[in-house]
């Protein structure tokens, strides 16, 4: 048994509570988040690695939560492969897509000294976060990053364009993913080398296309990036929302842990997944803009699932809404913490 209860865990080591840790913590409800983006934007924030490590410690000292994970972005990959990216507006948005130049695989060039900050930002994060507190490292999944780099914004979430360009030309699609592929290894195995304690694959569209489809173009980058960081020692989470029925394809082979968004119960993932699997979810974060009524009610699923399955991680469906009130995910974790979970 080790000080984190996050790390004994994802290692299958029974704990008296499941950690907790929400995604997109760093951040969108804290108040204390809010304040500092009052004087810095959202990218200077990520590039500045003081900057960068204070916003990722912020969820640890103001909410409690078990875990920390690095506060930067999926798109930085798209970034290191050249492209131009606004984070002004209403959301990202790159300079020049995909889909509005001639040959995509000659516009994209390899630049991966524009990652360098995220590592000293590691580095930083690692001398002063608390030492019971683990580091979780991030990279998006290849269909999701691809999904961005294509359309070229991200205000429609249907990427028009982009699902039709899979079936018309599936072998420039099937090498860009190799592009995203080999840059996302570099990625990852630079966030190994500096330190992070585990590593979460970020697959936020995996449902936008046929599972069979996304099995054959997008399934064999999932698998090369998570082996990488494996083969390193380190565990690794895969979260493929929308997945469904999917989520068969989902083994130990895989990945050591599946992140579960809420369209799909918990004992229904565990049957399909076997009992080796660590899982991770799926209280669903649009229940955080109800009230504490509302919450204790979706809780009681999760409490009575954690009580029987030891090897499961409290998070949620997805990231946190920036509308929810601080107060109630402060009650959620509260709840998470101080509940008798029978072990």
């Amino acid at each position: 048994m080790s000080q984190s209860i996050f790390l004994d865990t994802i290692n299958g080591i029974k704990r008296e509570r499941p950690p907790v840790w929400f995604m997109r913590q760093a951040g969108r409800v804290l108040p204390s988040y809010m304040k500092l983006r009052e004087s810095y934007g959202f990218k200077h924030m990520m590039e500045e690695p003081k900057l960068a490590a204070e916003v990722t410690l912020l969820p640890i000292h103001d909410l409690g939560v078990d875990a920390a994970i690095l506060f930067s972005d999926i798109l930085v990959i798209p970034e290191a492969l050249g492209m131009e990216l606004s984070f002004e507006g209403k959301g990202p948005t790159f300079k020049t897509a995909l889909k509005d130049v001639e040959d995509p695989l000659k516009f994209l060039t390899d630049m991966p000294e524009k990652l360098e900050h995220i590592y000293k930002a590691i580095d930083e994060i690692l001398a002063t976060k608390p030492a019971e507190i683990p580091l979780i490292g991030f990279c998006g999944g290849p269909l999701t990053t691809l999904c961005y780099m294509f359309q070229g914004f991200s205000q429609n979430l249907n990427f028009p364009d982009f699902v039709p360009a899979i079936y018309r030309d599936k072998a420039t699609m099937k090498k860009l993913v190799t592009r995203i592929t080999e840059m996302s290894i570099h990625y990852a195995l630079k966030q190994v080398e500096h330190g992070i304690q585990a590593f979460q694959l970020f697959e936020t569209h995996a449902g936008l296309i046929p599972i069979e489809l996304y099995k054959e173009v997008f399934l064999p980058s999932v698998k090369a990036i998570l082996g990488a960081v494996r083969a390193k020692g380190v565990k690794t989470i895969y979260l493929p929302k929308g997945l469904g029925t999917g989520i068969n394809m989902v083994n130990h082979d895989l990945c050591d842990c599946v992140s579960v968004d809420w369209q799909t119960p918990l004992h229904e993932v565990r049957k399909i997944v076997g009992e080796d699997m660590i899982l991770q979810g799926n209280f669903d974060p649009r229940t955080l803009l109800a009230d504490k009524n509302a919450i204790d009610q979706e809780f009681e699923y999760h409490l009575n699932y954690g009580r029987k399955d030891h090897k499961w991680i409290f998070n949620l469906g997805h990231g946190l809404l920036p509308n929810i009130p601080v107060e109630n995910v402060k009650y959620l974790i509260d709840k998470v913490k101080t509940s008798d979970w029978g072990r």
